[in-house]
């Protein structure tokens, strides 16, 4: 789960670590009162979409009065924001945060995430901090460097001296890092993120660290702890097929291509997308309806797919073993006398109970391709979707 900018440095502020100071704003009232409450005479005007690359696309503005500010929030409120994690289609401003203008000497960039390889957190920094993160990492990787931290140890001052160096800092400044980092961490790992990135993170003209920016993502599987950053969860900002699975416990997530998948299995959802691709198809999801799918489950999953207007065709790959033939055969049987089939359907079942499913399906009446094994199924759905088109 992602949250807004300004809720991110809220929880940072929780953990002691210094940020810019600021407020939330819904509507053009709201972001002039902000500014009033705010010394100037600068403050930053920026747009609250879980994306980044705001400023490259026109989401973050520096201005230097409060009729500025009037007239960005009304340039920003409603607009559809275009960056390079949004994709072409953008998404929709409907909050703002104003914050007061930081004089900057220096732009850095922090980051923490669960390093899979190590089985540990990495503390990512670099003196290169700003807008082009990633075109520093493309071309310049010598200038990023990662700190490992053992688990069992936790944060160590050596840790600190490693990322101050890193950075450049000098005494005083390492100083701030060892409060700063301490508050991350222990953010970090309070909250059961897996991402908390800082860019970027500044010096400022006096001399010290400030966040100027924060992005988190949340462990979904460790959200039940944690209320209070559910609670912060802006359905607007996700793909409402998605939050729809999500009520049903379905992996799903929504790519770009025109074959649904429905699969049970993490690693045979990636097997099935990637067959799908060597016969020349995209598929139109991830998803998984895990080992205990109910006929439920499964009618929710298919009307899922179906609700995805690129789909031009469905594959459902099936191995039964705690989840059974039978079961999820009824479950599409359901959902299709419910829904209607528009869309060619390949269903490839294979397992527990296997010969009563494909006789469920077979004497369902219904237009349904059967499959021999996965091969098959994939040559089947891009043939059939392709004869259809």
């Amino acid at each position: 789960m992602n949250i807004h900018e300004y809720q991110a440095k809220e929880i940072l502020r929780s953990f002691g670590v210094p940020t810019g100071k600021g407020s939330p704003a819904f509507n053009v009232d709201e972001a002039v009162k902000a500014a009033e409450g705010q010394p100037g005479p600068v403050w930053v005007v920026k747009a609250q979409i879980h994306a980044g690359g705001r400023g490259k696309g026109g989401g973050v503005k520096v201005v230097k009065s409060i009729a500025d500010v009037r007239t960005e929030a009304q340039r920003m409120l409603g607009m559809t924001l275009v960056t390079h994690q949004t994709g072409p289609a953008g998404k929709q401003v409907n909050r703002l945060y104003i914050e007061e203008g930081t004089a900057i000497a220096r732009e850095l960039y922090l980051s923490l995430l669960v390093d899979r390889a190590t089985s540990r957190i990495a503390f990512i920094v670099s003196t290169e901090g700003g807008m082009n993160i990633e075109e520093v990492a493309h071309k310049t990787p010598e200038k990023i460097a990662t700190i490992h931290v053992d688990p069992a140890t936790g944060l160590c001052p050596h840790h600190v001296r490693a990322m101050s160096k890193a950075l450049k800092l000098d005494a005083a400044q390492t100083k701030q890092m060892s409060k700063l980092a301490t508050g991350l961490y222990n953010g970090f790992i309070d909250k059961d993120m897996s991402l908390l990135e800082v860019n970027p993170l500044v010096i400022t003209t006096d001399g010290n660290l400030v966040c100027l920016d924060a992005k988190m993502n949340f462990d979904g599987n460790a959200l039940f702890r944690h209320p209070d950053v559910m609670a912060l969860r802006d359905e607007t900002e996700e793909d409402p097929k998605e939050i729809e699975a999500s009520k049903h416990d379905l992996s799903y997530v929504a790519l770009d291509g025109s074959i649904g998948c429905m699969v049970n299995g993490a690693g045979l959802a990636m097997a099935t997308m990637d067959i799908i691709k060597l016969y020349g198809a995209e598929p139109a999801n991830f998803l998984d309806i895990g080992g205990g799918a109910t006929k439920e489950r499964v009618t929710a999953a298919f009307k899922i797919i179906t609700a995805d207007p690129k789909v031009k065709g469905i594959l459902i790959n099936i191995f039964g073993g705690i989840a059974k033939c039978d079961v999820i055969a009824e479950g599409v049987i359901a959902a299709v006398r419910d829904v209607g089939l528009k869309v060619p359907l390949v269903v490839r079942l294979e397992g527990t109970n296997v010969d009563l499913g494909k006789k469920i399906i077979k004497e369902s009446g219904l237009n349904v391709i059967p499959a021999d094994d996965l091969n098959d199924a994939a040559k089947k759905i891009v043939k059939a979707v392709k004869e259809a088109a």
